[in-house]
C-alpha cells in the first residue's frame, strides 16, 4: 500500500476497497436472505453475524 502526506493507506488499485465493501454487503444481504450468518475477522479474531445484528465468537468445532 502506498502512503499518503495524511497517512491515511491508500492501494495500488482504488477499485479494491470498494469492491470488497460491497461483497462485505452482499454476503449480508445473502445472509439475511437464507437465515444463516456470515463469518469474518473482527479485532484479529473470527466472529460470526447472525442477520440480526448478532455477534458471537467462531469456534472451528461447530459449538458456536
Amino acid at each position: 500500500m502506498l502512503k499518503q502526506p495524511n497517512n491515511e493507506p491508500q492501494r495500488k488499485y482504488g477499485w479494491v476497497d470498494k469492491w470488497a465493501k460491497m461483497t462485505g454487503e452482499r454476503a449480508r444481504i445473502d445472509a439475511k436472505a437464507n437465515n444463516t450468518y456470515i463469518v469474518y475477522e473482527k479485532e484479529g479474531k473470527l466472529v460470526k453475524e447472525f442477520p440480526n445484528g448478532k455477534i458471537i465468537p467462531f469456534h472451528k468445532d461447530g459449538k458456536s
